[in-house]
């Protein structure tokens, strides 16, 4: 079998993967009578996985019909990864554990696909951003693209929250403990983190493709 069809093989598996967290946490929520679909999908964490699993399933497509890829699909592969990665970071790092909606008291989220959402999708994503290698010509300079959505994001959330009183996470709310300075703080990291991480993914593709090529 050709390298590229394993590739595209392996793209698909983990996109139905990845596809299939949000549609396991949907169909339980529906069951249990407590999906509300306007705030489930304002997450972050599940448009980044809807992202990566569209991402995924494309570029296996792709892969499989031997396409070469686009300097566009390129940025999109990283921005993809990128948010995966930050996903599980931030979740990891702040949003373990914590306390959930006291409107679904005695719910207990299943486990499984919210341990693919926030671990397993990072590692299938950096996997196959660090393995299969993307069009040569993006700059480093393009890992300030990898923001754009997740700046967009925060400032629907934002507004929303003002408006309607409904914030999609504590660190986003500037009536929670840290105030205003709090949650500039919180977005401030998070953007930076974003793009710092845009430009690390881009440098080691760079890094292990001249590796590559001179062995």
């Amino acid at each position: 079998m050709k390298p590229t069809r394993i590739v595209a093989i392996y793209r698909w598996l983990a996109a139905a993967a990845i596809f299939s967290s949000v549609a396991w946490q949907v169909t339980d929520r529906l069951a249990h009578n407590l999906f509300r679909p306007a705030e489930y999908f304002a997450y972050f964490s599940i448009q980044g996985t809807l992202i990566a699993s569209v991402m995924m399933a494309y570029t296996g497509w792709l892969a499989w019909s031997g396409t070469p890829e686009k300097r566009q699909v390129t940025i999109a592969r990283v921005s993809a990864t990128t948010y995966s990665v930050v996903i599980a970071l931030v979740y990891n790092a702040l949003l373990r554990g914590t306390p959930g909606d006291i409107r679904d008291a005695g719910y207990d989220w299943p486990v499984v696909p919210n341990e693919i959402m926030h671990v397993w999708a990072a590692v299938f994503m950096l996997l196959d951003w660090l393995v299969v290698a993307g069009a040569s010509q993006v700059r480093l300079r393009a890992a300030f693209w990898v923001a754009a959505f997740p700046l967009a994001w925060l400032a629907f959330s934002v507004t929303r929250g003002i408006v309607d009183g409904w914030w999609a996470y504590w660190f986003l709310n500037p009536n929670d403990e840290g105030g205003l300075s709090g949650m500039f703080t919180y977005i401030g990291g998070i953007t930076v983190l974003m793009i710092s991480l845009g430009f690390i993914l881009l440098g080691a593709r760079k890094l292990i493709s001249r590796i590559t090529t001179k062995a």
